[in-house]
């Protein structure tokens, strides 16, 4: 910076450094940011349970493709690991919930379908359907987890050590092939937090 003080004029050094600026902050405004609080691992005689909050807000644009009727799929997953010095780390447990969200214009109402569980071979999992009023109260489903069973005390040792990982996204792949290609690259559609935990000794005992 100090070679283009000597260099440039001054007001052309500060047109420069504004113009970063207004690029980094434009760029900060269209990362859709999720934050995930509440995270607690719950240990019961029968299961290893999660609850937590989700906080994160649509960015418009894919709120702008959902009033469009384009529905979004987001994804949860939940994985154990058993930890091994020796290779890499072994997964004992893994669930999956899909939240397929999509806008009714005839009804002016939300749908949110929740697949649980592994689909079978018809490609039907166990499946939840509810309608609201708002988006809001649509997406106050998707983002509370509560006591979601992620794995069975039996599968627990205390004598190994464990990893948990819970993923959260919206799945692109997912979207008709216009938008797939469309959302790429783009930061504002690159909604997902990963949080990794290690399980604490009493949770393996």
């Amino acid at each position: 910076m100090h070679f283009l003080r000597n260099a440039l004029p001054k007001w052309t050094v500060r047109l420069l450094l504004a113009v970063c600026l207004l690029g980094y902050c434009l760029f900060a405004k269209a990362q859709a940011v999720v934050e995930l609080t509440g995270f607690e691992l719950e240990r019961t005689s029968e299961e290893l349970s999660l609850s937590a909050q989700l906080q994160f807000e649509l960015p418009g644009s894919v709120e702008d493709a959902l009033l469009k009727g384009i529905p979004m799929v987001f994804v949860a997953e939940t994985e154990l690991l058993r930890e091994r010095w020796y290779w890499s780390d072994k997964s004992i447990a893994m669930t999956t919930r899909q939240f397929r969200l999509a806008f009714q214009p005839l009804t002016r109402r939300w749908r949110l379908n929740v697949s649980l569980g592994p689909t079978n071979a018809t490609g039907q999992g166990l499946a939840l359907n509810q309608s609201y009023d708002t988006l809001q109260q649509a997406l106050a489903s998707i983002k509370r987890v509560s006591r979601w069973r992620v794995a069975a005390t039996n599968e627990l040792d205390p004598a190994l050590r464990y990893r948990f990982e819970f993923r959260f996204r919206l799945d692109l792949g997912q979207l008709p092939r216009p938008f797939q290609i469309g959302a790429i690259g783009q930061s504002d559609w690159d909604l997902g937090i990963t949080r990794v935990e290690f399980l604490a000794p009493e949770l393996a005992k």
